[in-house]
């Protein structure tokens, strides 16, 4: 009988920190001599995690077009490709990245694939991650720029949860922390609770503990209104755009990755509009940089420098924010046109899609959990 795939699924909301949970994760069981492969989710193609991913060396699949729950197929088959991929053995560990605004997973994926796989996969516990930002506004009801619809999906996520992990805690007081804990405990007295942060490894000896573990985990299933759930979704405008930037001398590839982030977000702030994630990433020849952010209330960040000089970048650009997508396509052409004016650039506009998220139609959903 083949060996069966160890299945770690990480959610959490727009912004939590998945992807860099996830690049972490990938080097930890890497460097305990495990084959990993990873697999990424959105509602489009030009996915920034995916291309950082790759860029970082791992063996990533891509599910585009819809969330894992609506593309289960899908998902499965790129888990296959993974396996079959190359004359390596197959992976040892799959690290799976759902849509941050989907929720219900444990109904619609993890239990499907314990009833229909179950010979192929070991489900680990499912952590999903909680961001400060959002989370304490959305947990203490002080509102956080988004409707009650979008805060639910934050909150069914929370629900659903084997484990929480509270991320940038490097970041957060230690009053701070314990503020935000109190609310998650509060609402989640059974579920564990952990301190991380992802961009330091703080905390991190927890989680891989945590996730080695065996038992009856993905199993929480939900009593979920998917009417506000659908609301909660397609209140977020959705954009993926690539371009290519262009210029006779060398430019700073951070610097303007970071000055596209925060002039975008000042564009949005100006129009009241709330960023679930804003993220761009540029490569150019093994070079790779991402600048992001995470809401209105946080400032633009250069989480992965690529400390490069070059006259010539591929740029792509995710943008989730409480707007309508024609606007928020608007405001990002305005941005690239404004950053390209201020350091001299040419820019070559590829494929961008903007829309807001259908309804989410699951491909299974199980009600008895096994």
């Amino acid at each position: 009988m083949p060996q069966q795939i160890r299945y770690i699924m990480v959610g959490g909301f727009l912004g939590a920190g998945k992807t860099t949970t996830l690049a972490r994760l990938a080097r930890h069981y890497t460097d305990a001599g495990l084959r990993v492969g990873i697999v990424t989710n959105d509602q489009a193609a030009d996915l920034v995690d995916t291309n950082s991913l790759r860029a970082q060396g791992f063996d990533v699949g891509e599910v585009a077009g819809a969330c894992f729950c609506c593309h289960f197929n899908e998902l499965v088959r790129t888990v296959g490709e993974l396996k079959n991929a190359g004359e390596c053995e197959p992976p040892d560990v799959i690290l799976a990245e759902p849509v941050g605004s989907c929720t219900d997973l444990v109904a619609t994926v993890l239990q499907p694939l314990k009833t229909l796989h179950d010979a192929e996969f070991q489900i680990a516990p499912y952590c999903v991650i909680l961001k400060p930002s959002h989370g304490q506004r959305i947990l203490s009801g002080t509102g956080a720029g988004f409707s009650s619809k979008a805060a639910y999906i934050l909150e069914k996520q929370l629900e659903e949860a084997d484990a929480i992990l509270i991320n940038r805690v490097d970041e957060l007081t230690p009053e701070q922390a314990d503020e935000l804990e109190a609310l998650v405990q509060a609402r989640h007295p059974s579920t564990p609770t952990l301190r991380v942060s992802a961009k330091t490894g703080a905390g991190f000896d927890a989680v891989t503990e945590l996730l080695g573990q065996d038992g009856e985990f993905g199993r929480k299933i939900l009593d979920i209104d998917y009417d506000v759930y659908a609301d909660g979704e397609a209140e977020l405008g959705w954009l993926n755009a690539s371009t290519t930037l262009r210029a006779e001398q060398p430019f700073d590839l951070d610097g303007v990755l970071l000055e596209i982030v925060s002039r975008l977000a000042d564009r949005l702030a100006a129009d009241g509009a709330e960023a679930a994630h804003l993220k761009t990433i540029g490569l150019f020849e093994g070079f790779y940089g991402v600048a992001n952010l995470i809401s209105s209330d946080t400032e633009p960040e250069l989480s992965l420098p690529s400390n490069a000089s070059t006259s010539q970048a591929e740029v792509i650009v995710n943008a989730r924010v409480a707007i309508d997508p024609a606007v928020l396509q608007s405001h990002v052409d305005a941005t690239l046109q404004a950053v390209a004016e201020s350091h001299g650039l040419a820019v070559e506009v590829g494929q961008t899609q903007s829309f807001r998220p259908g309804r989410p139609e699951p491909t299974h959903r199980v009600t008895e959990a096994v």
